[in-house]
């Protein structure tokens, strides 16, 4: 465990190629996503007005508006035909 330890908390260098370094530039290099709410939209809110707690429900824009239906899925991915059934040998193989 002592080995371990000396290199736990290593600074990455500045051209390192390792998976944790890459996933870093390429989250800053992304462009936002289209889930990401812009100016806008406006989040649910629930506030305490006159000692009643009040909702006032989410808006959307056009853009970021949640479809009416959930996205189709595929009923078969592949279909190879009927079934075989397992048959096991009993007798051993010739060598």
């Amino acid at each position: 465990m002592n080995t371990l330890d000396r290199y736990r908390r290593l600074v990455h260098a500045a051209n390192c190629d390792c998976s944790v370094c890459w996933s870093r530039r390429e989250l800053a290099n992304s462009a936002p996503s289209r889930s990401m709410s812009c100016e806008h939209c406006r989040p649910a809110q629930i506030s305490k007005v006159a000692g009643r707690w009040v909702c006032q429900p989410a808006s959307f824009c056009e853009k970021h508006r949640p479809a009416r239906r959930a996205p189709r899925y595929w009923n078969v991915v592949y279909d190879s035909g009927k079934p075989t059934p397992f048959v096991p040998i009993y007798e051993p193989f010739e060598d």
